[in-house]
């Protein structure tokens, strides 16, 4: 009897890839986005785009500031119509944070974005039409040091490479972020980021890892249109959180059908689970079970809200029973084991006293205002 073939010519190719170690990162070139280093050893950026229409400035900059206030570092704005470009200079005047112009096809709207001092455009060389247009966008753009991002997206490839590959896939959208890239390259424009983005978090991967291996450009990572809040939020650890821990990648953008704010919590949160960024508080929770003897969820509830503008490297572990609860909480920073109404309460590993129940939020959010992280924390 003969055993069938499967046919697996529908499935992407798996792309051999450098072996990377977690915490050793890719190195490539520096790019400047307004006052933030991305590249180069720098520290990764989260970013978000506003979900405004950009022509509302009061709506649109009350986004920016609500998601600065998170922690977000660049914000990109779309620029999809005349009276969006219009605002872009008001916009940019008010930002705390540097603003990224999101453009597709049209010029002049790249040229008014630069002359309201954006920080960065994002947009495809190739398909803004002849050279002149081209030489005058990349031109404007090198003379008042602003960088481009070249944004590729498997759902957006170019015809005649998704004819020559058969489908999207990520020699495919390596191929096309080359093209404009070779495009820069041509008119000495050097100042330029990558994105190769995909539904596919598997496609996506790839992709990145492809760019990561053949050049030294920065790589802005994300998955895009991620999904709503819970499935976004997975997709993109998924993808993202992969892609980091190999070393690749220098700023994120994690995009959910959710408000700005939503999408930079979930990419601060990627960055702290693989220790690329300890600015905040990281509160730790066991998942609960039966041996659960204190109101852990209200507990947590009240520390979240309590220490949610904290902007201090700690890390606060509560734990509500007597099995793991004492190995966990001594292992953080400031750290509770719980259990029938009161708590035990670590600092650095050590024990320093019982507290009742009733006190655990206030004594924890005590511990953490006074608490003195070790030099080279950051």
């Amino acid at each position: 009897m003969e055993i069938p073939v499967l046919n697996m010519t529908d499935q992407p190719p798996v792309i051999p890839h450098p072996t990377y170690k977690v915490g050793v990162r890719r190195h490539t070139r520096s790019v400047m986005i307004g006052g933030i280093k991305v590249g180069g050893g720098a520290p990764i950026s989260v970013q978000t785009m506003t979900k405004t229409k950009t022509s509302d400035i009061e709506g649109t900059v009350k986004q920016i500031v609500d998601a600065a206030d998170a922690g977000c570092d660049i914000v990109r704005v779309t620029v999809n119509d005349k009276e969006a470009a219009d605002a872009m200079a008001e916009i940019v005047r008010q930002s705390p944070i540097p603003v990224v112009a999101d453009i597709h096809f049209n010029h002049i709207f790249a040229l008014k974005a630069i002359q309201a001092n954006v920080a960065k455009v994002r947009i495809n060389p190739g398909n803004i039409g002849s050279k002149d247009r081209i030489y005058e966008v990349l031109t404007a753009a090198k003379d008042k040091g602003i960088p481009i991002r070249i944004g590729v997206n498997s759902g957006s490839l170019e015809e005649d490479i998704l004819e020559k590959h058969g489908y999207p896939t990520a020699e495919a959208l390596y191929e096309s972020a080359m093209r404009h890239v070779g495009i820069c390259d041509e008119f000495g424009f050097r100042d330029v980021i990558i994105s190769v983005k995909s539904t596919d978090v598997r496609l996506m991967i790839e992709a990145y890892r492809l760019v990561a291996e053949r050049t030294d450009i920065p790589l802005h990572l994300g998955v895009t249109e991620a999904g709503t809040t819970r499935i976004g939020t997975i997709k993109s650890a998924v993808g993202i959180g992969t892609l980091l821990a190999e070393g690749i990648g220098d700023t994120i953008r994690v995009s959910l059908t959710d408000e700005p704010v939503k999408e930079i919590e979930v990419g601060k949160e990627i960055l702290r689970s693989l220790g690329l960024a300890s600015r905040n508080v990281e509160l730790i929770a066991c998942p609960t079970c039966g041996r659960l003897e204190v109101d852990l969820f209200g507990i947590m509830a009240q520390l979240e809200e309590r220490l949610e503008g904290v902007k201090k490297p700690v890390k606060v572990a509560v734990l509500g029973c007597v099995v793991n609860g004492p190995g966990e909480a001594s292992e953080a920073d400031i750290g509770i084991a719980a259990g029938k109404g009161v708590g035990i309460l670590y600092r650095k590993g050590e024990v320093v006293r019982k507290v009742k129940e009733s006190e655990i939020v206030d004594v924890i959010v005590e511990e953490v205002l006074k608490f003195q992280p070790e030099t080279g924390n950051n």
